[in-house]
This record gives C-alpha cells, sequence and structure tokens, in this order.
C-alpha cells in the first residue's frame, strides 16, 4: 500500500533548508507551469527529473542545461531509482503508466497545485486567478517585487522576456503564484493576498456550466487568509460577486476593486499609446497617485497592471517603487512577443485562445501599429474550447 499523501514532508521555501536536497520526477515537465514549478525546486536544491509526451527543443535545451535528465513520452522506467515524489500536471491522468508505476513502488504522488500549496504554506502567498490575464499579472507583480528588493519566490505559468524562466527561489518571505481554475487545481492554494481578473466561462471540458465556474472562483476567494487581501476586477459582474457569500464560500479578506472606470478602488484613466506600450494615471480611491508606463500595449495590460499595483501595495510597496517595476517589466513569452520582422513584415506571438483574448490582442496590434494591415493567424486550442466558441 501506497503511503498517505498526508505523511508526505516538504521543504519549506527556506534557504536554510535548501541544504537538504529531495528528488522528484516530473509528470509533464514541459507544461509551462511544470516546468517553472522544476526550475524553483531545483533552486531549492532538489534532484528533478521529468518526462513529456511532447517536449520541445527550447524546454529540452533548458532543462539539460540545469542537469534535467528529460525523457520523451511516458514509460514506468522512467522513474528514476530513488526518487522519493512523483509530481504530475492536471492533464495527466491516474491511468498514466508513470503514475500506477508509482504507486506500485510506493512513491507518494503530487499534483501540481498540491505541490504549490506545499510550498506557499511556508510563505505569504500571492496568488493571481482569472480566466485571462494571470501570467502576465503575476509577472508584473513578481517583477516590481524583485525590482523593489523584496526577493520573493515565483511559479508562473509563462517565461518572462530575458529570464528564460518563470520559477524562482527568492529568500524574501512572498511567494507570487499563477493560480489556474481548471479541475479547481486553485482550491490547493491558500493565499495571504490574490487578485480574481475576471470570469468567463472555459475549460468547457471539465466544467459542465458557468455556475460551477462561478462557485469555484467564490470557493477560491473564500481560502484568501482574513489577514490579507483580495482584489477583484469590478467591471466584471462574475467576478466582483465572487466574494460574495454564497451556501458554502464566504470571503473574509479586505477587499478590493479595480476597473478603468468608478466605481472601483483602484482606477486607471486617462490612457495613452506610449513609445513600445501604454501610459496611464492611477487614482486610490479617488485620489491620483501617479503616472504609470508600461512596455506592453493594451487596455487589458493596463487592467493587469492595476491587478499588480493593488496587490504591491498592499504587501507594502511605495508607489514609486511599483512605478519602476512596472516600466522596466518587458513582459512574458507567447504574450504579444515580437518575434522578429523578416521582409518587412512584424511577427507577433500571443497565446490568446478564448474570443475575448483574441480581441484584447487585435486592439493591442491596432494601438501599437496603427493602420498597418493586420492578419491573425489562430491556432485553436482545445476541441472542447473550440466547438463552445466558435461563432464567437
Amino acid at each position: 500500500m501506497s503511503p498517505s499523501l498526508d505523511a508526505v514532508s516538504f521543504i519549506p521555501l527556506d534557504s536554510t533548508r535548501a541544504s537538504e536536497p529531495r528528488s522528484a520526477h516530473l509528470v509533464g515537465i514541459c507544461g509551462s507551469g511544470m516546468k517553472s514549478l522544476a526550475a524553483l525546486l531545483l533552486d531549492l536544491g532538489w534532484s528533478i527529473s521529468g518526462s513529456d509526451m511532447n517536449p520541445t527543443e527550447s524546454c529540452l535545451e533548458s532543462l539539460r542545461t540545469r542537469g534535467v535528465n528529460v525523457h520523451k513520452g511516458h514509460a514506468p522506467q522512467h522513474i528514476p531509482w530513488g526518487a522519493e515524489l512523483v509530481i504530475y500536471s492536471a492533464a495527466v491522468a491516474a491511468e498514466n503508466p508513470e503514475r500506477v508505476a508509482a504507486r506500485a513502488l510506493g512513491i507518494p504522488e503530487r499534483s501540481y497545485s498540491q505541490t504549490l500549496g506545499e510550498l506557499m504554506q511556508s510563505r505569504r502567498g500571492i496568488g493571481i486567478a482569472g480566466t485571462h490575464g494571470k501570467s502576465t499579472t503575476a509577472a508584473m507583480t513578481a517583477a516590481a517585487l524583485r525590482l523593489a528588493g523584496r526577493e520573493p519566490s515565483a511559479c508562473i505559468g509563462a517565461e518572462l522576456c530575458g529570464s528564460g524562466t518563470g520559477g524562482w527561489l527568492g529568500h524574501g518571505d512572498l511567494f507570487v503564484a499563477e493560480c489556474c481554475e481548471f479541475r479547481r487545481s486553485f482550491l490547493d492554494l491558500s493565499p495571504t493576498y490574490a487578485a480574481i481578473l475576471n470570469v468567463e466561462p472555459d475549460h468547457f471540458d471539465y466544467f459542465r456550466n458557468p455556475a460551477e465556474t462561478r462557485e469555484a472562483f467564490r470557493q477560491f476567494a473564500a481560502r484568501v487568509s482574513p489577514e490579507g487581501l483580495l482584489v477583484v476586477r469590478s467591471d466584471c459582474q462574475t467576478a466582483v460577486e465572487t466574494p460574495r457569500p454564497s451556501a458554502r464560500s464566504t470571503a473574509n479578506a479586505r477587499f478590493e476593486t479595480f476597473s478603468l472606470g468608478p466605481p472601483a478602488t483602484w482606477i486607471a484613466e486617462n490612457l495613452r499609446r506610449a513609445a513600445e506600450g501604454i501610459s496611464f494615471d492611477v487614482a486610490y480611491r479617488r485620489s491620483l497617485v501617479g503616472r504609470f508606463t508600461l512596455r506592453v500595449p493594451g487596455q487589458h495590460n493596463v487592467l493587469n497592471a492595476l491587478a499588480a499595483i493593488a496587490l504591491c501595495r498592499g504587501v507594502g510597496l511605495e508607489f514609486s517603487e511599483i512605478r519602476a517595476g512596472l516600466a522596466e517589466f518587458r513582459g512574458v513569452c507567447r504574450r504579444f512577443e515580437l518575434l522578429g520582422t523578416p521582409n518587412g513584415i512584424t511577427w507577433i506571438d500571443d497565446f490568446a485562445h478564448h474570443p475575448t483574448e483574441v480581441r484584447a490582442t487585435l486592439e493591442a496590434a491596432r494601438q501599437r501599429y496603427g493602420r498597418r494591415r493586420l492578419w491573425c493567424l489562430f491556432q485553436p486550442h482545445q476541441v472542447s474550447r473550440l466547438r463552445a466558441l466558435l461563432p464567437e
């Protein structure tokens, strides 16, 4: 019989314990969040191996340069001798041969989100949830905290441009994590500070109806520490209703809102195109706190920045520190990422796969490039999502 999962002892995110390495095998290691988790565990001194059904060459190279042995495909023999833990992504089913082998060998299993939840227990967690914008907002928050010298740890589902990673160990007391609603994974985390950016129907292969999605976000809101802060977008009706009492969930944290217009605790106004991105004024409780400039374009990124500003202010950063951090932020990979201009044609890569995200990306392109002709090459992402949202 496999040992109880509750009996697994995790190393806290503490530099004084980094000399006590553990070994883990990550199933689905090239997934965006799993790759960031691998980087964080490597920083902690863990011995890591992994497997993935379709690993990209860039992922293989980045992991192998850090000494990680990555197998293509899934097979029982991929689990190395001495592995103390098997961590799997949300997309990996219980019938996966490596998970089956782990149970046969008595090796404890943990999901990606369960591992994040364990790691967050030793830090003040900052969790960013929402249908859209999680990666960028988490990266903005972590980048501002980092530049301000707060040395946060982070696990983000996208690489920060110029850094080559979305996960790292910091020696401060803050841990920034992207919190995904798929399979209610974010209910494994209990952040001290959190943002709910928006709530829309998505993950049609799991949530049966919008009500299930709304209830999941309500339960996430209830997991935010009563001593902490919950920031929610006020002009998204579904999002702003999440902290309200329901049969099973009530948010107890301090509550603030953000939007591009009143009523909201945090407001961005006077948006103007900047050299690389966009600039805007920020008001807190109707009082102007200053003008901020982003190197990434689009109104959706202004909203992401507002959430990041509220969270950074909530943990004690000065407005000048937040402004400097956002001004230096270069974006995350595959989020309006400039790939090049061969033959005078500008190529932009963006992960937008939901109609709301595609619309925001096209609006950002129009803002950045004016009247230039735009072509949108769309790669469908998940059959269930495409079937449900094809008209939009």
